[in-house]
């Protein structure tokens, strides 16, 4: 009999358990992207470029993170996941299916100062490379990016 009870007292405790954390949504990647454009507003692209490159929570999490780029040369200045491509002028590298989307982003960003970017990109939790949407938005003469995975 004690066993039951504490067989549902364990059942009972689960279910008041937060859920997993779920996947990040657009409303995440935009609400990113803004914290990183007010933060950059407030103390400067250099010290936004160092909370992305020592990956801030605030701006890394887990899947969804922000990374920067120059909207004029297109190089990378900061990235969380891939500190490889840092310095780097990838705006003609094509995705997994030859888009080249870092075009596409500067343009974007130059034209509208924000919106949406779709492409394929390997996803640091599968390490797959998987459909991606990215949120961009201009802050001066930089781009943040906050992107999300497609299920």
């Amino acid at each position: 009999m004690k066993q039951h009870y504490a067989l549902a007292a364990i059942a009972a405790a689960l279910l008041h358990l937060p859920a997993a954390a779920s996947e990040p949504t657009q409303k995440d990647a935009i609400a990113m992207a803004e914290k990183g454009a007010a933060f950059m507003k407030a103390n400067g692209k250099e010290a936004m470029m160092k909370k992305i490159t020592d990956k801030d929570p605030d701006f890394v999490q887990g899947s969804l993170y922000v990374d920067m780029r120059d909207i004029n040369t297109g190089i990378v200045l900061a990235h969380p996941i891939n500190p490889s491509i840092v310095g780097k002028d990838l705006t003609d590298v094509p995705d997994a299916s030859g888009k080249k989307y870092r075009r596409e982003i500067i343009e974007l960003a130059a034209k509208k100062g924000s919106g949406w970017v779709d492409y394929q990109y390997k996803n640091p939790t599968s390490g797959k490379i998987e459909p991606k949407t990215t949120y961009i938005l201009r802050v001066g003469d930089a781009v943040l990016e906050a992107g999300i995975y497609k299920k």
